[in-house]
């Protein structure tokens, strides 16, 4: 049996604790002027949000899934139209794509960085689809379905290779709407505009999650999306609303989508915080970098690419006896997680789709040997230092006294 946690994979307290007068604040005047829904509250998170990720607007809503679901179907995704993106991401991805009516297909990802490899997008279209010159649409052969979107996803807090992505869909007329739910204030340097670009700025639109793991998380579900296209914006605000430009007026049908104010209160006292929290899971990710740097031979510690800045969502190694690892670390009382272990094109969910075992196999091979280790911008160095040393112990590595 493991033993009681010592060194929590998450630390969701303490930064609540350090908080709470401010928190408390904001129920407080919630509750004095009984603003619930939508409302100043809202009004200025998305305003503080949008300035953060340097995007002209923020739609707040209720979850990270509706942010990409409202996402997929404001861009004008149709049925039938296939929507391509990676099978090592949660199925929030998927399930926005397929609820809006899409149809999914797969391409596999990038090993060292575990994102969206460009190559295989490329050669997904080059070997699978048609592309017509006149009419620039773009469809794949064996369904005679229009490919009409990708779906790159910023993973553990690194973003996406997007130059040549963006490339590839300019050159083949395809929407790009970047999953960042888990890359609140990444950063990407552009060779094209010779500058870094956030998390949220390239694609037609960007969906952020804020679940409480997340690096800026609610204390409760929430979402947003981003975009600096302000037709979608309105777009997405009615989508969010029973599809309501003002109270009653429904110009389409929409759906039930908005955050609540508290929670948009609770995330713009948290917003104050993210860079300094950002900051400080890149200093505690490049200090396991040096407290594995001994241990190469035996486990893969995270490649931060020369054109990404990574806020470290998750610090996820990669070695072979995972699952033993995991349950070692478990009864050393060290807290850990698996994200993902069960690639989503073999997900029973997506049996339909007629995917076998070894149709990507980056994907499989990564899901059996990633660990996540404990993550959080208040651990601390005593905390990394044993988290290190139970590891490397446990894979052999003589740890020095």
């Amino acid at each position: 049996m493991a033993k009681a946690t010592k060194i929590p994979f998450l630390d969701l307290v303490t930064p609540h604790k350090q908080l709470e007068d401010e928190l408390i604040d904001v129920v407080r005047k919630a509750v004095a002027n009984a603003g619930f829904i939508g409302g100043p509250m809202v009004e200025e998170f998305e305003r503080e949000f949008a300035t953060f990720c340097d995007t002209k607007c923020c739609i707040a809503v209720s979850s990270g899934t509706d942010a990409l679901w409202f996402s997929v179907m404001a861009a004008g995704i149709e049925p039938g139209d296939i929507v391509v993106t990676i099978p090592h991401t949660f199925i929030a991805t998927t399930e926005a794509i397929t609820q809006s009516g899409g149809q999914v297909a797969f391409v596999d990802i990038d090993e060292s960085t575990y994102t969206l490899d460009p190559d295989k997008l490329r050669e997904y279209i080059e070997r699978k689809c048609e592309f017509n010159r006149k009419s620039r649409i773009l469809t794949e052969r064996a369904s005679n379905r229009r490919v009409r979107a990708v779906v790159p996803v910023h993973l553990y807090g690194q973003m996406a290779d997007m130059d040549p992505i963006m490339d590839l869909a300019e050159k083949y007329n395809l929407m790009v709407i970047e999953d960042a739910c888990q890359a609140h204030g990444a950063q990407y340097f552009s060779k094209k505009t010779k500058c870094w670009r956030k998390a949220g700025t390239m694609g037609k639109a960007a969906a952020f999650s804020f679940y409480p793991g997340k690096n800026l998380g609610a204390l409760g579900e929430g979402g947003a999306i981003t975009t600096n296209d302000e037709e979608l914006c309105v777009r997405l605000k009615m989508l969010r609303d029973h599809g309501q430009v003002k109270k009653y007026y429904h110009d389409i049908e929409g759906h039930n989508g908005r955050l609540d104010a508290i929670q948009a209160g609770w995330l713009s006292v948290k917003l104050g915080h993210l860079a300094r929290w950002n900051q400080s899971r890149r200093a505690l990710a490049h200090r396991y970098h040096a407290l594995f740097s001994d241990s190469s031979d035996v486990l893969i510690t995270p490649v931060e690419a020369e054109w990404t800045s990574g806020v470290y969502h998750l610090y996820v190694i990669r070695v072979s006896a995972r699952d033993a690892l995991q349950a070692a670390l478990a009864e050393a009382g060290i807290g850990t997680g698996i994200h993902y272990p069960i690639p989503l094109h073999l997900q029973k969910a997506y049996g339909h789709l007629g995917y076998q075992p070894g149709a990507f196999p980056v994907t499989e091979r990564v899901a059996k040997e990633i660990l996540s280790l404990p993550m959080f911008p208040q651990m601390t160095h005593a905390q990394q230092d044993e988290v290190a040393q139970r590891t490397k112990e446990f894979a052999g590595v003589r740890v020095a006294v």
